[in-house]
């Protein structure tokens, strides 16, 4: 089940952006303030982030947040997918597949990004089969 992220599940997801930070798949650590700040934003109705849990019953086991914006490279809003993680267990089971199944049915004119690390080699065979493609540049950033 693919459900908002709700104030009860703050601890729990913090947990997993731990995990999440600190694994190859992401390429900086975060930080505690960098999650409160995340989960806040997505709790408090921001109109550029939205949170969603993944649920196996009652037991959350993943998390994923999108942030919105206009790609003027492509004419049309963009949805970033900006944080997915599902814990170990509980992968290979299709939370993945019907995350992004859900995001295209809930944003159908909208172009769809997200960044991957090279060797997250299940993550990218995922977002190949969901229909990603790989762009052909490097994004940068000034902070």
């Amino acid at each position: 089940m693919i459900r908002p992220m709700q104030k009860d599940d703050k601890p729990r997801i913090k947990e997993m952006m731990r995990t999440f930070y600190k694994s190859p798949a992401v390429s900086t650590d975060g930080s505690e303030e960098i999650f409160d700040a995340d989960i806040e934003h997505c709790l408090s109705g921001n109109p550029y982030l939205e949170g969603y849990v993944f649920a196996d019953n009652d037991d959350l086991c993943g998390y994923a947040m999108i942030a919105k914006s206009f790609s003027t490279e492509f004419g049309k809003h963009c949805i970033w997918i900006e944080d997915i993680y599902i814990e170990n267990n509980y992968r290979g089971r299709g939370f993945g597949k019907e995350f992004l199944d859900f995001i295209d049915k809930k944003y159908p004119d909208c172009i769809k990004r997200l960044e991957v690390e090279p060797e997250n080699v299940p993550a990218v065979k995922l977002y190949e089969k969901c229909g990603f493609t790989v762009l052909p540049y490097t994004e940068m950033k000034k902070e």
